[in-house]
């Protein structure tokens, strides 16, 4: 009897270990949804943009799009980075494209490595390869001063435009739907496993925050079903000063567009105050 009650707990063992290795494996899946196929282009958006190849330092090659604004600014910044959520691709970020150029913005655009026309396979450390291929593409190529660029990230995005501006030098930070690390979301979606299977990916904006010397914009809403509130609070409260915190209505994928005009009406409002150097407050 015990010998049989022995072999059930070991198999029963085994099969967790099992379980739990296979759930370690599939991580990326369960984090990066890549769709290849572009649903639209910024002319199906009546914006003029020009196609953007871009490789990587370890010899990625990625696509975007520079989408020019119909009436630029007249001052700083005139330029944003724009870095998406992690699903999907470029051709769904249409609405929030227009809100940027309506602000007389050009927008810088890319697809991470494994998302629409972007070759390779979407990983932590392979983002922040994308993302500092882009960077180097705006001030180096197109020779763009960084005071005049906008870093902007959105949901995952914002993990990856916090690590960039960590590194960099830009007018201004823009968070928006954000998380301060992949373990606080793990823990809200997954908490008995977040605590048993060690996470293959860390994006841990909130460590990354702390260096930025660039004027800080969180947005967030308290009805995000996906990444709730308090977690984009800890990335504000991480950030050094100048910062601002302003609250979305709406769930995660819509806030942006169910907080109008407010939304646009906010981000032109910060835009105003960078155009002097460290002068939000």
């Amino acid at each position: 009897m015990l010998a049989k009650l022995t072999s059930l707990l070991f198999m029963a063992l085994l099969g967790l270990l099992l379980f739990g290795l296979l759930l370690w494996w599939l991580q990326p899946r369960l984090i990066f949804f890549p769709y290849d196929r572009l649903q639209a282009t910024p002319t199906d958006w009546g914006l003029n943009d020009e196609e953007v190849q871009l490789v990587t330092e370890d010899t990625v090659a990625l696509h975007g799009w520079l989408v020019s604004a119909p009436k630029p600014r007249a001052k700083a910044p005139r330029t944003l980075l724009f870095f998406h959520g992690n699903a999907g691709n470029v051709s769904h970020r249409g609405e929030s494209i227009r809100i940027f150029t309506d602000l007389g913005l050009e927008v810088l655009i890319i697809d991470y490595r494994g998302y629409g026309r972007s070759q390779g396979s979407p990983s932590e450390h392979g983002l922040y390869r994308d993302a500092t291929a882009a960077w180097d593409w705006l001030t180096q190529v197109r020779g763009i001063p960084p005071e005049e660029i906008v870093i902007f990230g959105r949901s995952l995005g914002g993990a990856v435009a916090t690590w960039l501006a960590a590194r960099t030098s830009p007018a201004a930070l823009i968070v928006e739907s954000s998380f301060d690390q992949m373990q606080s979301l793990a823990e809200v979606h997954y908490p008995l496993l977040s605590r048993l299977i060690p996470l293959r990916v860390a994006f841990p904006a909130v460590e990354q925050m702390a260096p930025v010397q660039a004027p800080v914009l969180i947005l967030h809403s308290p009805d995000d079903e996906i990444v709730p509130i308090p977690l984009g609070r800890r990335l504000y409260e991480a950030a050094p000063a100048p910062k601002r915190f302003v609250e979305l209505r709406g769930g995660h994928n819509e806030g942006f567009l169910r907080s109008q005009p407010q939304y646009q009406q906010s981000l032109g409002a910060f835009l105003g105050q960078i155009s002097v150097p460290g002068s939000v407050h």
